[in-house]
Formats: structure tokens, C-alpha cells, sequence
């Protein structure tokens, strides 16, 4: 929900977006994702499309840091353009991470340490689901470089999609990548 709520163009569910993937802690999905991974898509460039060859763990280790760090990257570059700091409330980054520590903040208070144990594993089993997704969505697709440096546009055929109308109502429409 929060992936797809991240490509709507009203700030409410934008914030949405970021409030869901906050639960979480993985915030910068919110950027990595809408800025990088949807340029970068199907190119050596982009840590969140996966290699032929390559199985979902070697992926998970090299998308999960791939992404924080290219999120931090891009919202840097922003936030630079407009005269702003990395570490001011306008980094889209810092905004979620404000809410995942304040939330998970609450949680422990209300409940104690018990929640140590489980706020790792729902975190944990969220970022798999976001990083299985994009392991499937896009599993050894290539654009081809131009020769002026430049990969081809994308097209329908650089993600693997599926018609199904079970997981279209599941998965929120996310079964057609790329229509996205």
C-alpha cells in the first residue's frame, strides 16, 4: 500500500505513503523508489532490479543498504538545489524515520521490552515483502545501452507482470509493474 500510495500525486497520500512505510522503517522507499529505481530500472545502475543469475538473498544484501544509500543520495542532491540541509525536517528521508522512532517509541513505552522482540520481526518481514517484490518485478531484465551512453526508454517488457485478477486485487495493482 505504501509503494503504491508513493506514486499518487496529492500530498496527502503522499504523506500516507511515508506514514506506511514508517511502520516499518523503511521510509526511503518513499525516495529510492520514485526517484531512483523508476529511472534507473533495468540497468546495472539500479540496486533494486535483480541480476540473472542472482538469488534473492545475494539480492537483499546488496539492495536493502543499495537503496538507503542512493535515497540519501538523491534527497541530498534536493535538498541542495532549493538551499536546504540533508539534515533539515524537509528531508523526505528523516521525515518517516521521525514518525518510525516516535511510534516505535510509544509501542515500547506502552508495552515494554517484549516489543524488542517483535518490532524486528514485523520490520524485518516488511522489508523482505518490498525487496521480494522488486527481486520478482523486474528478475534479469536488461535495457540495452545506447551508443550514446544512454539505455533505451522503458518499455512494458522490462518488468514481468501478471494478469491475474486474484493477485490485482491482493497486491494492489502491483502484478502490472509496468504500468507504474
Amino acid at each position: 500500500t505504501g509503494h503504491e500510495l508513493g506514486h499518487k500525486k496529492e500530498a496527502f497520500d503522499r504523506w500516507m505513503a511515508k506514514l506506511v512505510l514508517a511502520v516499518v522503517g523503511y521510509g526511503h522507499f518513499f525516495i529510492e523508489h520514485n526517484k531512483g529505481h523508476h529511472r534507473d530500472v533495468a540497468t546495472p545502475d539500479d540496486p533494486a532490479t535483480s541480476r540473472m543469475g542472482e538469488n534473492i538473498y545475494s539480492f537483499a544484501t546488496r539492495e536493502i543498504p543499495g537503496a538507503f544509500k542512493r535515497a540519501w543520495e538523491l534527497e541530498e542532491v534536493r535538498l541542495e538545489r532549493s538551499g536546504k540541509s540533508v539534515r533539515s525536517l524537509d528531508n523526505e528521508i528523516l521525515q518517516p524515520l521521525i514518525i518510525t522512532v516516535a511510534l516505535y517509541s510509544a509501542l515500547l513505552s506502552f508495552f515494554g521490552p517484549i516489543m524488542l522482540i517483535f518490532l524486528p520481526i514485523q520490520m524485518a518481514f516488511g522489508w523482505w515483502q518490498l525487496t521480494s517484490a522488486n527481486y520478482i518485478e523486474h528478475y534479469g531484465l536488461l535495457r540495452e545501452k545506447l551508443p550514446n551512453g544512454k539505455y533505451e526508454h522503458q518499455k512494458p517488457y522490462h518488468s514481468w507482470n501478471s494478469n491475474h485478477i486474484m493477485s490485482n486485487l491482493i497486491l494492489f495493482h502491483l502484478q502490472r509493474h509496468s504500468d507504474h
